[in-house]
């Protein structure tokens, strides 16, 4: 997937022009994207603070670390297993 040029940040503040009473077409041309990437911006990041992207960025790589031990602890339960056995 391409890395977006703007950071999460730069997505909210020009979300929030929009929200402020700004036209969506002007917004764009201003920032050089099109339509359809504001709209998949606006349904990803909708009513989000920069605060809260910190913490949901926190949250996905918590869970990417717990995912990965549970699935190392998965395989060597499968292998005491098959020792076992």
């Amino acid at each position: 997937m391409k890395k977006s040029k703007f950071t999460e940040q730069q997505i909210v503040a020009i979300l929030k022009e929009v929200e402020l009473g700004a036209k969506v077409g002007e917004t764009c041309r201003k920032h050089g994207i099109s339509d359809a990437t504001y709209y998949k911006w606006k349904s990803a990041y909708a009513g989000m603070e920069v605060s809260q992207l910190k913490q949901l960025r926190d949250l996905q790589a918590e869970n990417a670390r717990l995912k990965k031990m549970y699935a190392e602890l998965a395989m060597v339960h499968n292998a005491l297993q098959d020792v076992v056995s």
